[in-house]
Protein backbone atom coordinates (compact mmCIF):
# COMPACT_ATOMS: atom_id res chain seq x y z
CA UNK A 1 0.00 0.00 0.00
CA UNK A 2 1.55 3.57 -0.57
CA UNK A 3 2.53 5.75 1.91
CA UNK A 4 -0.39 8.56 2.68
CA UNK A 5 -1.37 10.99 5.34
CA UNK A 6 -4.92 11.01 6.59
CA UNK A 7 -5.94 13.86 9.30
CA UNK A 8 -9.86 13.19 10.90
CA UNK A 9 -11.84 16.34 11.10
CA UNK A 10 -12.53 17.80 14.89
CA UNK A 11 -16.51 18.58 14.47
CA UNK A 12 -18.35 16.99 16.24
CA UNK A 13 -21.49 15.19 14.55
CA UNK A 14 -24.84 14.60 15.89
CA UNK A 15 -27.28 12.57 13.30
CA UNK A 16 -30.45 11.37 13.34
CA UNK A 17 -33.90 12.06 13.14
CA UNK A 18 -35.14 14.46 15.91
CA UNK A 19 -31.42 15.14 16.75
CA UNK A 20 -32.60 19.14 16.86
CA UNK A 21 -33.41 18.18 19.98
CA UNK A 22 -29.75 17.81 21.27
CA UNK A 23 -29.63 22.08 20.44
CA UNK A 24 -29.97 23.36 23.48
CA UNK A 25 -27.11 21.30 24.96
CA UNK A 26 -24.63 21.41 21.84
CA UNK A 27 -25.15 25.26 22.96
CA UNK A 28 -24.56 24.91 26.37
CA UNK A 29 -21.47 22.64 25.54
CA UNK A 30 -19.93 25.24 23.57
CA UNK A 31 -20.34 27.59 26.44
CA UNK A 32 -22.63 30.50 24.08
CA UNK A 33 -25.06 32.65 25.74
CA UNK A 34 -25.41 35.01 22.75
CA UNK A 35 -26.26 32.89 19.40
CA UNK A 36 -26.63 34.78 16.32
CA UNK A 37 -28.75 32.67 14.14
CA UNK A 38 -27.76 33.02 10.16
CA UNK A 39 -30.59 32.25 7.58
CA UNK A 40 -31.70 33.23 4.08
CA UNK A 41 -34.67 35.48 3.60
CA UNK A 42 -36.77 32.29 2.85
CA UNK A 43 -36.17 30.39 5.85
CA UNK A 44 -36.58 32.51 8.25
CA UNK A 45 -39.26 31.43 10.00
CA UNK A 46 -37.40 27.91 9.95
CA UNK A 47 -34.67 29.45 11.54
CA UNK A 48 -37.43 31.40 14.36
CA UNK A 49 -38.63 28.23 15.10
CA UNK A 50 -35.12 26.58 16.04
CA UNK A 51 -34.16 29.79 17.21
CA UNK A 52 -37.27 29.39 19.98
CA UNK A 53 -35.66 26.36 21.25
CA UNK A 54 -33.31 28.49 23.24
CA UNK A 55 -34.32 31.16 24.69
CA UNK A 56 -32.05 33.65 26.71
CA UNK A 57 -29.15 32.58 24.25
CA UNK A 58 -30.03 33.97 20.78
CA UNK A 59 -28.82 37.33 20.46
CA UNK A 60 -30.53 38.07 16.76
CA UNK A 61 -31.23 36.94 13.34
CA UNK A 62 -29.61 37.69 10.64
CA UNK A 63 -31.81 36.16 7.55
CA UNK A 64 -29.75 37.83 4.29
CA UNK A 65 -27.47 35.10 3.59
CA UNK A 66 -27.19 34.90 -0.26
CA UNK A 67 -25.82 32.35 -2.59
CA UNK A 68 -21.91 32.42 -3.18
CA UNK A 69 -21.42 34.59 -0.32
CA UNK A 70 -21.14 38.67 -1.57
CA UNK A 71 -18.64 40.05 0.31
CA UNK A 72 -21.03 43.23 1.10
CA UNK A 73 -23.46 40.25 2.92
CA UNK A 74 -20.48 39.42 4.59
CA UNK A 75 -19.41 42.90 5.87
CA UNK A 76 -23.25 43.08 6.62
CA UNK A 77 -23.42 39.86 9.08
CA UNK A 78 -19.97 40.80 10.43
CA UNK A 79 -20.77 44.23 11.99
CA UNK A 80 -24.08 42.93 13.36
CA UNK A 81 -22.23 39.83 15.26
CA UNK A 82 -19.89 42.43 16.77
CA UNK A 83 -22.75 44.75 17.34
CA UNK A 84 -24.73 42.23 19.40
CA UNK A 85 -21.56 41.11 20.94
CA UNK A 86 -22.64 37.44 19.67
CA UNK A 87 -20.16 34.60 21.12
CA UNK A 88 -21.76 31.79 18.54
CA UNK A 89 -23.24 31.47 15.14
CA UNK A 90 -26.15 28.88 14.45
CA UNK A 91 -26.48 28.70 10.55
CA UNK A 92 -29.61 26.87 9.85
CA UNK A 93 -29.79 26.04 5.82
CA UNK A 94 -27.54 25.30 2.79
CA UNK A 95 -24.32 26.15 1.51
CA UNK A 96 -24.85 29.83 1.53
CA UNK A 97 -25.63 30.15 4.83
CA UNK A 98 -23.27 28.09 5.83
CA UNK A 99 -20.57 29.65 3.82
CA UNK A 100 -21.98 33.36 5.41
CA UNK A 101 -21.54 31.65 9.27
CA UNK A 102 -17.55 30.66 7.98
CA UNK A 103 -17.25 34.38 6.44
CA UNK A 104 -18.37 35.99 10.34
CA UNK A 105 -16.18 33.35 11.54
CA UNK A 106 -12.94 33.45 9.17
CA UNK A 107 -12.11 37.20 10.79
CA UNK A 108 -13.47 36.86 14.13
CA UNK A 109 -12.73 33.30 15.25
CA UNK A 110 -16.74 33.13 16.26
CA UNK A 111 -17.17 29.16 16.66
CA UNK A 112 -20.25 27.72 14.21
CA UNK A 113 -23.03 25.34 15.30
CA UNK A 114 -24.35 24.45 11.20
CA UNK A 115 -27.72 22.60 10.83
CA UNK A 116 -28.17 22.15 7.29
CA UNK A 117 -31.17 21.60 5.49
CA UNK A 118 -29.82 20.93 2.27
CA UNK A 119 -26.82 18.21 0.97
CA UNK A 120 -24.48 21.13 0.41
CA UNK A 121 -21.94 19.42 2.16
CA UNK A 122 -20.13 23.27 3.27
CA UNK A 123 -20.97 22.45 6.95
CA UNK A 124 -17.96 19.46 6.98
CA UNK A 125 -15.07 21.44 5.33
CA UNK A 126 -13.00 24.35 6.31
CA UNK A 127 -13.51 25.43 3.08
CA UNK A 128 -14.76 28.93 2.40
CA UNK A 129 -15.70 31.06 -0.20
CA UNK A 130 -16.41 35.01 -0.91
CA UNK A 131 -17.50 36.66 -3.92
CA UNK A 132 -15.91 40.03 -4.62
CA UNK A 133 -16.33 42.45 -7.79
CA UNK A 134 -18.12 38.81 -9.81
CA UNK A 135 -14.86 36.77 -8.59
CA UNK A 136 -15.47 34.09 -5.98
CA UNK A 137 -12.44 33.66 -4.37
CA UNK A 138 -12.16 30.31 -2.18
CA UNK A 139 -9.47 28.83 0.33
CA UNK A 140 -9.31 26.53 3.65
CA UNK A 141 -8.74 27.87 7.08
CA UNK A 142 -9.35 26.31 10.38
CA UNK A 143 -11.25 29.00 12.01
CA UNK A 144 -14.26 28.10 9.64
CA UNK A 145 -14.56 24.75 10.62
CA UNK A 146 -17.92 24.29 12.24
CA UNK A 147 -17.47 22.97 15.63
CA UNK A 148 -20.42 21.10 15.83
CA UNK A 149 -23.10 19.89 13.03
CA UNK A 150 -26.74 18.64 13.77
CA UNK A 151 -27.62 16.54 10.68
CA UNK A 152 -31.40 16.07 11.21
CA UNK A 153 -33.13 14.42 8.42
CA UNK A 154 -36.75 15.27 9.22
CA UNK A 155 -35.58 19.03 8.61
CA UNK A 156 -34.96 18.29 5.07
CA UNK A 157 -38.54 16.72 4.45
CA UNK A 158 -40.19 20.12 3.07
CA UNK A 159 -36.54 20.75 0.43
CA UNK A 160 -38.16 20.66 -2.69
CA UNK A 161 -37.91 17.88 -5.63
CA UNK A 162 -35.64 19.37 -7.81
CA UNK A 163 -33.22 20.80 -5.30
CA UNK A 164 -32.97 17.44 -3.44
CA UNK A 165 -31.80 16.27 -6.75
CA UNK A 166 -29.45 18.94 -7.91
CA UNK A 167 -28.27 19.16 -4.13
CA UNK A 168 -27.12 15.99 -3.85
CA UNK A 169 -25.66 15.41 -6.93
CA UNK A 170 -24.24 18.37 -5.85
CA UNK A 171 -22.78 16.44 -2.32
CA UNK A 172 -21.71 13.60 -5.17
CA UNK A 173 -19.17 16.13 -6.59
CA UNK A 174 -17.23 15.99 -3.95
CA UNK A 175 -16.85 12.50 -3.29
CA UNK A 176 -16.62 12.24 -7.34
CA UNK A 177 -13.14 14.67 -7.22
CA UNK A 178 -11.97 12.96 -3.93
CA UNK A 179 -11.66 9.67 -5.71
CA UNK A 180 -8.83 11.25 -8.17
CA UNK A 181 -7.45 13.99 -5.42
CA UNK A 182 -3.71 14.27 -5.60
CA UNK A 183 -3.80 13.97 -1.80
CA UNK A 184 -6.19 11.34 -1.61
CA UNK A 185 -5.66 8.39 0.84
CA UNK A 186 -7.84 5.17 1.28
CA UNK A 187 -10.18 6.27 4.28
CA UNK A 188 -11.17 8.91 1.77
CA UNK A 189 -11.52 6.68 -1.23
CA UNK A 190 -13.94 4.74 0.92
CA UNK A 191 -15.73 7.74 2.17
CA UNK A 192 -16.52 8.88 -1.11
CA UNK A 193 -17.31 5.55 -2.46
CA UNK A 194 -20.01 5.33 0.61
CA UNK A 195 -21.02 8.84 -0.06
CA UNK A 196 -21.77 8.58 -3.71
CA UNK A 197 -23.89 5.22 -3.73
CA UNK A 198 -25.78 6.61 -0.60
CA UNK A 199 -26.65 9.53 -2.01
CA UNK A 200 -27.79 7.96 -5.04
CA UNK A 201 -30.17 5.38 -3.87
CA UNK A 202 -31.62 7.86 -2.11
CA UNK A 203 -33.14 9.45 -5.22
CA UNK A 204 -35.88 7.27 -6.88
CA UNK A 205 -37.24 6.75 -3.25
CA UNK A 206 -37.35 10.31 -2.41
CA UNK A 207 -39.17 11.18 -6.52
CA UNK A 208 -42.11 8.52 -5.47
CA UNK A 209 -41.99 9.89 -1.94
CA UNK A 210 -40.27 13.27 -0.80
CA UNK A 211 -41.08 12.70 2.59
CA UNK A 212 -39.43 9.48 2.57
CA UNK A 213 -37.65 9.73 6.29
CA UNK A 214 -35.31 7.08 5.33
CA UNK A 215 -34.26 8.14 2.15
CA UNK A 216 -33.84 11.69 3.46
CA UNK A 217 -31.64 9.97 5.98
CA UNK A 218 -29.39 8.02 3.41
CA UNK A 219 -29.00 10.61 1.26
CA UNK A 220 -28.18 13.00 4.70
CA UNK A 221 -25.66 10.37 5.62
CA UNK A 222 -24.60 10.20 1.96
CA UNK A 223 -24.20 14.23 2.02
CA UNK A 224 -22.02 14.14 5.33
CA UNK A 225 -19.47 11.64 3.83
CA UNK A 226 -19.01 13.35 0.53
CA UNK A 227 -18.34 16.90 2.42
CA UNK A 228 -16.27 15.09 4.41
CA UNK A 229 -14.14 14.10 1.40
CA UNK A 230 -14.63 17.57 0.26
CA UNK A 231 -12.88 19.51 3.46
CA UNK A 232 -9.77 16.42 3.87
CA UNK A 233 -8.20 16.68 0.21
CA UNK A 234 -7.68 18.62 -2.55
CA UNK A 235 -10.37 19.24 -5.80
CA UNK A 236 -9.85 19.35 -9.28
CA UNK A 237 -11.03 20.85 -12.56
CA UNK A 238 -15.01 20.19 -11.88
CA UNK A 239 -14.83 22.32 -9.04
CA UNK A 240 -12.84 25.18 -10.18
CA UNK A 241 -15.15 25.13 -13.37
CA UNK A 242 -18.54 25.75 -11.01
CA UNK A 243 -16.86 28.28 -8.96
CA UNK A 244 -15.79 30.25 -11.93
CA UNK A 245 -19.26 29.92 -13.69
CA UNK A 246 -21.27 30.48 -10.40
CA UNK A 247 -19.49 33.45 -9.06
CA UNK A 248 -18.81 35.18 -12.17
CA UNK A 249 -22.22 34.34 -13.67
CA UNK A 250 -24.24 34.35 -10.57
CA UNK A 251 -25.58 31.07 -11.52
CA UNK A 252 -27.52 28.20 -9.20
CA UNK A 253 -24.48 26.68 -7.45
CA UNK A 254 -25.94 23.04 -6.88
CA UNK A 255 -27.29 23.10 -10.56
CA UNK A 256 -24.32 23.92 -11.86
CA UNK A 257 -22.43 21.09 -10.14
CA UNK A 258 -25.41 19.30 -11.32
CA UNK A 259 -24.65 20.22 -15.11
CA UNK A 260 -20.83 20.29 -15.15
CA UNK A 261 -20.34 17.49 -13.12
CA UNK A 262 -20.32 14.53 -16.18
CA UNK A 263 -18.17 16.71 -18.57
CA UNK A 264 -15.51 17.33 -15.81
CA UNK A 265 -15.30 13.23 -15.35
CA UNK A 266 -15.36 12.47 -19.20
CA UNK A 267 -12.53 15.02 -19.24
CA UNK A 268 -10.59 13.24 -16.51
CA UNK A 269 -11.61 9.99 -17.31
CA UNK A 270 -8.52 8.58 -19.07
CA UNK A 271 -6.24 10.06 -16.45
CA UNK A 272 -8.05 8.37 -13.83
CA UNK A 273 -9.66 5.41 -14.38
CA UNK A 274 -9.80 3.63 -11.04
CA UNK A 275 -11.52 6.61 -9.83
CA UNK A 276 -13.95 6.40 -12.57
CA UNK A 277 -14.46 2.77 -12.05
CA UNK A 278 -15.34 3.31 -8.53
CA UNK A 279 -17.50 5.82 -9.36
CA UNK A 280 -19.33 3.66 -11.70
CA UNK A 281 -19.88 1.11 -8.67
CA UNK A 282 -20.71 3.46 -6.61
CA UNK A 283 -23.47 4.66 -8.92
CA UNK A 284 -24.19 0.91 -10.29
CA UNK A 285 -23.43 1.89 -14.13
CA UNK A 286 -21.05 1.04 -16.64
CA UNK A 287 -19.75 4.85 -17.13
CA UNK A 288 -18.98 7.19 -14.57
CA UNK A 289 -19.49 10.30 -16.90
CA UNK A 290 -22.96 8.96 -18.22
CA UNK A 291 -23.91 7.29 -14.87
CA UNK A 292 -23.97 11.47 -13.47
CA UNK A 293 -25.37 13.07 -16.72
CA UNK A 294 -28.29 10.05 -17.07
CA UNK A 295 -28.82 10.58 -12.87
CA UNK A 296 -29.45 14.24 -13.40
CA UNK A 297 -32.01 13.78 -16.53
CA UNK A 298 -34.06 11.02 -15.10
CA UNK A 299 -34.42 12.93 -12.22
CA UNK A 300 -35.81 16.19 -13.93
CA UNK A 301 -32.26 18.32 -13.12
CA UNK A 302 -31.38 20.86 -15.98
CA UNK A 303 -28.58 18.91 -17.87
CA UNK A 304 -27.29 22.45 -20.00
CA UNK A 305 -25.72 25.61 -18.78
CA UNK A 306 -28.18 27.09 -20.99
CA UNK A 307 -31.20 26.03 -19.06
CA UNK A 308 -30.00 27.73 -15.60
CA UNK A 309 -29.24 30.97 -18.05
CA UNK A 310 -25.48 30.85 -18.60
CA UNK A 311 -24.80 33.31 -21.19
CA UNK A 312 -23.29 31.70 -24.54
CA UNK A 313 -21.06 35.11 -25.01
CA UNK A 314 -19.80 34.32 -21.55
CA UNK A 315 -18.26 30.58 -22.52
CA UNK A 316 -15.07 31.97 -23.74
CA UNK A 317 -13.85 33.70 -20.52
CA UNK A 318 -15.16 31.04 -18.41
CA UNK A 319 -12.71 29.00 -20.42
CA UNK A 320 -9.48 31.51 -20.08
CA UNK A 321 -10.59 31.91 -16.09
CA UNK A 322 -10.29 28.70 -15.64
CA UNK A 323 -6.87 28.27 -17.06
CA UNK A 324 -5.37 31.10 -15.49
CA UNK A 325 -4.06 29.40 -12.23
CA UNK A 326 -2.70 25.67 -12.56
CA UNK A 327 -4.35 23.46 -10.14
CA UNK A 328 -3.73 19.54 -9.49
CA UNK A 329 -5.70 17.80 -11.97
CA UNK A 330 -5.61 14.35 -13.31
CA UNK A 331 -5.49 15.63 -16.85
CA UNK A 332 -3.29 18.82 -17.70
CA UNK A 333 -6.02 21.49 -18.33
CA UNK A 334 -6.33 22.68 -21.98
CA UNK A 335 -7.99 25.64 -22.98
CA UNK A 336 -9.03 24.50 -26.26
CA UNK A 337 -10.71 20.96 -24.62
CA UNK A 338 -11.97 23.15 -21.78
CA UNK A 339 -13.98 25.44 -23.93
CA UNK A 340 -15.54 22.32 -26.28
CA UNK A 341 -16.40 20.85 -22.86
CA UNK A 342 -18.11 24.11 -21.39
CA UNK A 343 -19.80 24.32 -24.93
CA UNK A 344 -21.15 20.81 -24.75
CA UNK A 345 -22.48 21.92 -21.34
CA UNK A 346 -23.82 24.88 -22.63
CA UNK A 347 -25.90 22.56 -25.29
CA UNK A 348 -27.09 19.81 -22.59
CA UNK A 349 -24.94 17.20 -24.95
CA UNK A 350 -24.00 14.10 -23.52
CA UNK A 351 -20.28 14.27 -21.87
CA UNK A 352 -17.33 13.33 -24.48
CA UNK A 353 -13.62 12.76 -23.61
Amino acid sequence: MERFVYTASPSRIVFGADSIDQLPAEIERLGATRALVLCTPNQREQAQAIADRLPGRIAGIFDEAAMHVPIETARKARALASELKADCALAVGGGSTIGLGKAIALESGLPIIAVPTTYAGSEATPIYGITEAGLKKTGRDARVLPRVVIYDPRLTLSLPLDLTVTSAINAMAHAAEGLYAHDGNPVISLMAEEGIRACAAALQPLRENPRDLPARSQALYGAWLCGTVLGAVSMGLHHKLCHTLGGTFDLPHAQVHTVVLPHALAYNASAAPEAMARIARALGVADAAMGFFELARTHGAAVSLKAIDMPAAGLEHAADLAVSNQYPNPRPLEKAALRALLGRAWEGAPPQA
